[in-house]
């Protein structure tokens, strides 16, 4: 029987960080080996499994964290012995941190906002990446190595869900972002060039993955109207 792949969530935000968790668990082959939000924790984590003889294989790595730079903690980790495996999990779109992301040794980069189902596919990439270089020996050539690198990849677009699309996605997290304050969903689809109907569906999404938070808003009449704000 293959072992479960252990997994550490590194992330500030403690609803973000479960729900990475809960993707994480819901995926056939891993397991949560712990939750941390901070590059502190992370390496106490990674030390005591390491100790207990149980190394980490995967952590999932936000890049802004209270105490340091995860880029920063993944040259720590190499430089302390833990080979741990990294997927940077993070808003950060800078061109130069994703090339100091693949100069420190993340083998994925996924950008929030993101669906389950995204980053499931890159787990069960990794798995594969995991398994086809699992075996003792030699590779047979260049291809076999070529193979397992290929497997790293993602070149399908991620999974939304239905009726999302990608780029409209980043637009109204753009604004949302962007506002100083909670938005309803009009003046979000107004801000995006959307219908309040079509934003309001993106807005959920954002707050169903932690990105976002819903809070009502409370004039001097009526009913209150629900806002959005961005937890960054």
């Amino acid at each position: 029987m293959t072992a479960e792949i252990s997994v550490l969530v590194v992330e500030d935000d403690p609803v973000a960080a479960d729900a990475h968790a809960l993707y994480v668990a819901r995926t056939p082959g891993f397991r949560v080996a712990a939750t941390v939000h901070s590059c502190a924790g992370a390496l106490r984590a990674l030390e005591r499994a390491r100790a207990g003889g149980a190394p980490v294989d995967l952590a999932l790595l936000d890049l802004y964290l209270p105490d340091g730079h995860g880029l920063q903690l993944c040259r720590t980790l190499r430089a302390a012995g833990h080979t741990t495996d990294v997927i940077a999990v993070t808003s950060a779109r800078d061109l130069a941190m994703v090339r100091q992301a693949v100069s420190a040794g993340v083998v994925q980069y996924l950008l929030k906002p993101f669906s389950s189902a995204a980053l499931r596919e890159r787990l069960d990439r990794y798995a594969r990446y995991r398994a086809s270089l699992g075996r003792p020996g030699e590779a047979v050539g260049q291809d076999e190595v070529d193979q397992a690198f290929a497997l790293l990849r993602t070149p399908e677009r991620s999974a939304l869900p239905k009726g999302l699309s990608a780029p409209t996605l980043e637009t109204v997290a753009g604004v949302l972002r962007a506002a100083d304050a909670g938005l309803s969903a009009a003046a979000a689809g107004t801000a995006a060039g959307v219908s309040r109907i079509t934003a309001r569906r993106y807005l959920e999404h954002l707050v169903d993955t932690g990105l976002a938070v819903r809070e009502p808003q409370y004039g001097q009449v009526g009913r209150p109207e629900l806002c959005y704000r961005w937890r960054g």
